[in-house]
């Protein structure tokens, strides 16, 4: 058995796979080869492939486990986001609750001529995404969000891109750039659905900036809440409380109030270029409103027309037709007509019809645009030519009707934006030698004339408290005796002072009063060379009534008020003519002074060729305030000059800039129209002045008759124009002639 086998071949393990090779001859087995050394020697292979499989263990259960965790952290997201989405969908209202949101209204005002010339509030006009020009939400659609109708609500994309945007910056991943999308920022226009709350916030702007802010947190909410927005809604309706709701600058909330506001036109209307300013205004209403710089509005417009064009809303021929011509303001929204005076009527006005109306309220007003445009220009005429470059001084113009309809009001050299401080309105300051026209009134209503005497001389008046007041006049000397009418033309304050002493102050201060100074009045004798501080409206408003032949004016702007869509009138006319302060003679008796004032006196500078005018200037102390006021048979005019700061005026006086001023105003207003009388009463008319005699009383004057002055022979009435009641002239001018 042993040798046979011996002899047998030697059993051999067939390979799995292919036969098995044969047996070499003779039995004997096949070379070995020769293995290979490892460089690190015997081993170092096999621990390279221990240690690789380790690590490749570790990263695998490392992979796992994210990949684990991560499933269950994205499914549990995804659960969160949908549950948040779920809830705000359920909260969110019918569309027609979201479109107009306005915590208050808007006031429309209307020029005499029913043409809007400002807008108060918040403007709003419905738009809706199929009536919008589609030229507007191409424009939207290319400068916010380019793939608006490709995702749904949120474009990770956008936001990844954003982030890197503002890292690359230096902000933080969630400041700056949000890569919102036109629902993102949907989202932050209705604030999250958290309404506004006075007794929280502690104004709507505060409330509305909240709303706007950036962040982690803010950006976790207004995911969900943009996603229930489009789900409940959908694209069309989105882009509808879009177009409504976004805030464009000067007041417009939505982009047909917008479009109304700067181009007096539907947002139905708009061509491309103005399409294109309307959707620039969205990076920041306020910066690019243009109403603010025509010109950087003009050049983001110019950016929002490029993208356009690169994403093919607009052929190269239309392109390059809206850059050659930019869009540009209507002419009402480019005039800037008015703004001082709509903010006067906003101040007047009850605040629940105005600042804090919750309707819309149209105001019908008594501004005249033209007469507007012609007094801003007058303004502008002697301030590029008479000033030094850089000057700070300012300037207020009032012009005004003789039944105190104001047509044209200047607050300031500058067009200002709403709320701005209005000097015509809002500065009270000493009047100056405007005032002493009331004293003349004063003393003219009870029986002095234009051809009563005084004396210009020194004069002391002791004051309890704080011993002798003694005025001087503006020029140095005096020149004596002369009558009312030269003391007021040449502004003589010895003789105002005498004059004054004479109506008694209480007589001046009930005239001023009623001729409609609102602030208190000085009790001393200081009150008749215009120390007391008034604005010049006031002022302006005074004076009418001695154009109107004495009676008092309440200055008005308004004369009707309504909601609109609504003909019931809830306001009306709230100022006019009022009661009659002095008598009719008396008053056209002043007004011939004041004429002589223009003619021959401190008022030269305002004479109008051709016209018949009268006016008074006035320089406070130490020239921190000038004045020229005065009037012709149509309109009163009033300007006033100084600094803010109240500091003196260099080398200016009543009767020069404020004068100039008041004449290149007139001049315009009376342009082409036929030059109409003053109602006056001239010296010719009444007594002469009466004689002096050698020991300085007024000899008293009589008629061919030896009937005194403003008597009548018996059984007559005094013919007018003789001034009726008061004292004798020569009683009481023995008196002041006497330095009593």
């Amino acid at each position: 058995m042993a040798g046979k086998r011996a002899k047998e071949a030697p059993l051999v393990a067939d390979r799995r796979y292919g036969a098995a090779p044969e047996p070499r001859s003779g039995g004997s087995p096949p070379p070995k080869r020769p293995r290979k050394k490892s460089r690190r020697g015997d081993g170092g292979g096999r621990r390279r492939l221990t240690i690789l499989g380790f690590f490749g263990a570790i990263f695998g259960m490392i992979w796992r486990l994210v990949w684990g965790i991560g499933i269950r952290v994205a499914v549990l997201v995804a659960l969160v986001l949908f549950a948040a989405s779920a809830y705000y969908y359920s909260t969110l209202p019918p569309i027609e609750k979201l479109i107009d949101a306005r915590a208050r209204g808007s006031v429309t005002l209307m020029d005499r001529d029913g043409k809007v010339f400002a807008w108060r509030g918040e403007t709003f006009g419905l738009i809706t995404a199929d009536t919008a020009s589609p030229n507007l939400v191409n424009a939207i659609i290319a400068t916010e969000d380019k793939h608006y109708y490709k995702h749904f609500a949120v474009s990770p994309r956008g936001i990844l891109s954003a982030i890197a945007i503002n890292m690359r910056e230096g902000r933080g991943p969630f400041q700056g750039n949000g890569g919102s999308t036109i629902t993102q920022q949907l989202a932050k226009l209705l604030c999250l659905g958290v309404p506004f709350d006075p007794a929280t916030w502690k104004s709507e702007s505060a409330y509305e900036d909240d709303c706007r802010s950036g962040g982690l947190k803010r950006k976790l909410k207004e995911i969900p809440y943009a996603f229930a927005l489009e789900a409940k809604y959908g694209k069309k309706d989105v882009l509808t409380l879009y177009l409504n709701r976004a805030y464009l600058g000067a007041g417009a909330r939505g982009f047909e109030a917008a479009s109304q506001r700067y181009f007096g036109k539907s947002a139905a209307d708009v061509s491309p270029a103005e399409a294109a300013m309307l959707a620039g205004l969205l990076k920041a209403p306020s910066q690019f409103a243009p109403t603010n710089n025509l010109e950087r509005a003009q050049n983001r417009a110019g950016v929002v027309l490029g993208l356009m064009h690169e994403q093919r809303y607009i052929t190269d021929a239309q392109y390059q037709e809206a850059m050659a011509n930019p869009a540009r303001l209507s002419q009402a929204a480019a005039q800037k007509d008015g703004g001082y005076f709509a903010d006067w009527l906003m101040d007047s006005a009850p605040d629940f019809l105005t600042k804090n109306t919750t309707e819309d309220v149209v105001i019908d007003t008594t501004l005249d645009p033209a007469l507007q445009k012609k007094a801003e220009d007058g303004v502008n005429a002697v301030f590029s030519t008479k000033l030094k470059d850089g000057s700070k001084v300012e300037a207020a113009v009032v012009v005004m009707s003789a039944d105190g309809a104001v047509r044209a009001m200047v607050g300031g050299r500058e067009a200002a934006a709403p709320g701005a401080f209005n000097r015509a309105t809002q500065a009270r300051r000493q009047p100056g030698s405007t005032f002493k026209p009331f004293v003349y009134a004063a003393a003219l209503d009870l029986g002095d004339t234009e051809n009563s005497l005084v004396d210009d001389a020194p004069v002391c008046i002791f004051v309890k408290g704080s011993g002798d007041w003694c005025p001087k006049n503006y020029e140095p000397g005096f020149s004596g005796v002369m009558t009312y009418t030269d003391a007021l033309a040449h502004s003589i304050n010895t003789a105002t002072v005498r004059v004054s002493q004479r109506a008694g102050l209480d007589a001046v201060r009930t005239v001023a009063t009623d001729f409609g100074f609102a602030s208190d009045l000085a009790a001393g004798p200081a009150l008749a060379l215009g120390v007391s501080e008034s604005t010049l409206l006031e002022m302006t408003g005074a004076y009418a009534g001695i154009l109107n032949g004495g009676s008092s004016v309440t200055p008005y702007g308004i004369t009707d008020l309504k909601i609109r869509g609504d003909d019931t009138s809830l306001m009306g006319q709230s100022g006019g003519m009022g009661e009659r302060v002095i008598s009719e003679s008396a008053a056209r008796q002043l007004t011939y002074m004041m004429n002589q004032v223009i003619e021959r006196g401190t008022g030269r500078r305002a004479r109008l060729d051709g016209w018949q005018a009268a006016g008074k200037t006035g320089t406070t102390q130490s020239a921190r305030d000038a004045w020229f006021i005065g009037f012709t048979a149509d309109y009163v005019v009033g300007v006033w000059m100084g600094y803010d700061d109240n500091s003196p005026l260099t080398g200016t006086t009543g009767g020069g800039l404020p004068a100039q001023i008041w004449h290149e105003v007139m001049a315009r207003i009376h342009d082409g129209q036929k030059p109409l009388p003053l109602t006056m009463i001239t010296p010719d008319q009444l007594p002469p002045p009466q004689p002096i005699a050698a020991d300085g009383t007024v000899v008293p004057y009589t008629d061919a008759a030896g009937v005194p002055a403003g008597q009548a022979p018996a059984g007559q009435a005094p013919a007018e124009p003789v001034p009726q009641g008061g004292k004798s002239i020569g009683d009481i001018l023995m008196g002041i002639l006497g330095g009593n």
